[in-house]
């Protein structure tokens, strides 16, 4: 039994979408290109038709990209994937960062072991939540700083500039943040 299945269907629809909403084009105007339907446009971007390898390539050229582009960026069917926790060393506080999540998905999750460069600044598209699993940390975000200790959750709205530092040697902070090629920022003015 593996941890990750290596051959998984894919669903193309969300990188149709994807790539047509970039191009500002309607599912009238792919279909006046592609000569497919718009029902059956709407059906393949909701995962609900898979095209035809010659239908996806009319939509790669109406899209101006290709059906390996497509592919590429599309998004593997239902999936469960466990990262497992790399040994180490006991007394090894050497800063390590390794992602949790494998692949291009929707949330991208991280796990900072020990301090990194406190001087770097971040500012994310996306709402992010930082959660500290063990030690200690100090965050300077929108000029005001935060001390949360193990168990502490901030949560950091997309395009709030911030910055962080561990103040203990064994620290461990999870980062969980809506991934950047999503466009899940709202009009913040209203």
């Amino acid at each position: 039994m593996g941890d990750h299945k290596d051959q998984q269907p894919v669903r193309v629809g969300a990188a149709v979408r994807r790539r047509r909403r970039a191009l500002e084009l309607t599912l009238a105007a792919v279909a006046e290109r592609t000569g497919l339907s718009v029902p059956f446009l709407s059906q393949v971007e909701n995962d609900k038709a898979r095209p035809s390898h010659t239908s996806l390539e009319k939509l790669a050229d109406a899209l101006r990209t290709t059906a390996v582009e497509l592919l590429a960026a599309a998004d593997p069917a239902a999936s469960v994937d466990v990262v497992r926790a790399e040994p180490v060393a006991e007394g090894d506080y050497d800063p390590r960062t390794r992602s949790l999540v494998r692949g291009h998905h929707q949330l991208h999750a991280s796990e900072f072991t020990g301090d990194h460069d406190a001087g770097r600044e971040f500012q994310h598209r996306n709402d992010e939540l930082m959660y500290v699993a063990d030690g200690a940390v100090e965050i300077e975000a929108e000029g005001r700083a935060y001390r949360l200790g193990r168990g502490d959750t901030l949560y950091l709205t997309g395009g709030v500039r911030h910055r962080w530092r561990a103040t203990v040697p064994d620290t461990r902070v999870i980062v969980v943040a809506v991934a950047e090629h999503i466009e899940a920022v709202q009009d913040r003015s209203r």
